[in-house]
Formats: C-alpha cells, sequence, structure tokens
C-alpha cells in the first residue's frame, strides 16, 4: 500500500517529466541535500522519505540522523542524502509534503497524549482521513505515541447511528450482524454506538458485543453509568472532545478515547530540504 500511494504521488507531480530538472541540471551532476526542521515538535516520515527515495532512484543514500518519533528543534538536520542531483529535486516536494503532513500528525498527537498521561485511557485515531493517503496519517499517530481504531470498514464492525437507525433498532442491528458473520464465516469485532443511558442498558441486556461506544456523552455522565458496564465490555469516549477536556473524559475510567483532530485539523511542521556542499 505504501508503494501504491508513492508510485501515485510520483506521478502527480512528475507525470511526463520534471522539466524544470531535466532543462538546467546535468545526467550526470551528483549532489547531496539536507532535510531541515524549522519548527519543534515530533519527527516524523524519515522510514517514508528513506523508501520514496530508493523507489525513485535506488542509487540514492541516506544518513539518517534523527530517527522518527524523535522530539526536535528548529534547526535540527533530520538526514542527508546523496546521490543523483536530478533524482534529489524530482523526489523533494514529494517528501516534504508527506514528512511535514506526518510530523505535524505525530506533534499533535503525542501532544494530546500528554494530556492524558496517568489514566488507562488510550488515544485513538478514527476514519476522518485524507482520502489516498490513510496509511500514513495513521501511521504518524503511532509514531506521535497514539493507537490507531480500525483501519478501514473491512477490519471491524461499527455499529453507528446510522446503521443502527436503518438496521430497524440496537438488537435488530446485533442479530443481523451476527447473522452477517456467521454466514461469511468472518471474525471481527463489532463496536456499537450508543447515544444515551437508555440505549446502553438496551445493548447491556442484549450483549454480543465487544465495545460500547459512548457518543457525546460528558465526563459526568460517563461516571455515572460506567460502573454498571461490566469490564468484558471495552468502552469508548468519542464526540466533542478537546483538548482542554480530554483529561476529565480520561479520568472517567474508560478504556480508548478517539478524537478526529489527530488527522482532519493538523498543522503541518515547516522543513525544508536544502541543497548541501
Amino acid at each position: 500500500m505504501i508503494d501504491m500511494i508513492i508510485d501515485n504521488a510520483l506521478q502527480e507531480d512528475i507525470g511526463e517529466g520534471d522539466h524544470s530538472t531535466l532543462a538546467c541540471v546535468p545526467k550526470e551532476a551528483q549532489g547531496s541535500a539536507q532535510l531541515i526542521v524549522k519548527e519543534n515538535g515530533i519527527l516524523a516520515g524519515v522510514e517514508l522519505a528513506e523508501r520514496i527515495f530508493k523507489r525513485f532512484d535506488e542509487k540514492l543514500e541516506i544518513e539518517v540522523l534523527i530517527k522518527d518519533g524523535s522530539e526536535v528543534n528548529s534547526g535540527d538536520i533530520a538526514f542527508i542524502v546523496k546521490g543523483s542531483s536530478r533524482s534529489i529535486l524530482s523526489t523533494e516536494r514529494l517528501v516534504l509534503n508527506f514528512m511535514q503532513r506526518m510530523s505535524g500528525i505525530a506533534t499533535q498527537t503525542n501532544r494530546i497524549v500528554k494530556l492524558i498521561e496517568g489514566t488507562n485511557a488510550k488515544l485513538l485515531d478514527t476514519r476522518k482521513t485524507t482520502p489516498g493517503i490513510r496509511y500514513l496519517e495513521k501511521w504518524a499517530v503511532r509514531i506521535g505515541g497514539g493507537h490507531n481504531h480500525r483501519y478501514a470498514l473491512y477490519d471491524m464492525i461499527m455499529l453507528k447511528d446510522n446503521h443502527i437507525d436503518y438496521a430497524g433498532g440496537i438488537k435488530s442491528a446485533i442479530e443481523r450482524t451476527h447473522e452477517y458473520l456467521k454466514s461469511t464465516g468472518k471474525k471481527l469485532k463489532i463496536e456499537i454506538e450508543v447515544r444515551n443511558e437508555s440505549e446502553l442498558d438496551e445493548v447491556l441486556q442484549i450483549g454480543r458485543v465487544d465495545r460500547i461506544m459512548l457518543d457525546n456523552f460528558t465526563p459526568n455522565e460517563i461516571k455515572r453509568v460506567i460502573n454498571k458496564i461490566p469490564v468484558n465490555f471495552e468502552t469508548e469516549a468519542s464526540g466533542g472532545i478537546t483538548e482542554e477536556t480530554i483529561r476529565s473524559f480520561a479520568e472517567t475510567g474508560v478504556n480508548y478515547i478517539s478524537v478526529g483532530a489527530l488527522t482532519h485539523s493538523v498543522k503541518s511542521l515547516d522543513m525544508s530540504l536544502k541543497a548541501s556542499f
């Protein structure tokens, strides 16, 4: 999947040729460039950058100075790439675009993870990702210290409000889901979303799910209901959670907290790739 993303991005950017580079840089020219970090944060995408360079030109050499997941400061040099000047120029923007985006996600994730340190809650991402590069964004969440929720629609069953409404209610949604899993032979975890205490009570009466998502519950509401949920059910808080309120959610005792903003509202970390001599 990573190689597919790289190939598609290279085709999008280079197309029939990098004419700026082809026009003025000799074919035999050799050079080196440094990846310079221009903001403080968490570095992510170094391993991906290596893969991009090598996929485009296997003769390029990369000297990694700072690894993914490391704290970086403005002025730090993450790596040095050496080889064909043409190859470095043609891959420069793609490497920067991905690394800046991934580092921004890792930085934001790390900052939020620190807000819930000391609790048992784990920070999860969501499917609110950029189409086509979800794998890279979820990779960046892991680098930043967060955890991945399901990757996509095919690796876990999540019965959300619309599923429940279209299925005819909670009982029908759960029963139909088990019939489907039995008929297909699939073994997938089941999560169900509840919108209020009444729906929670209905789920607890039926059972047959692995995780219960408490959607748009306040911390006080979660505290009121959390003890009635048996420990064999995983619990997740979701909806309307901010950096200002996440600590109070974590202290309720839920197992997971999902935050879409880890990937859908991120400021990229500034960096540049500059020729070095």
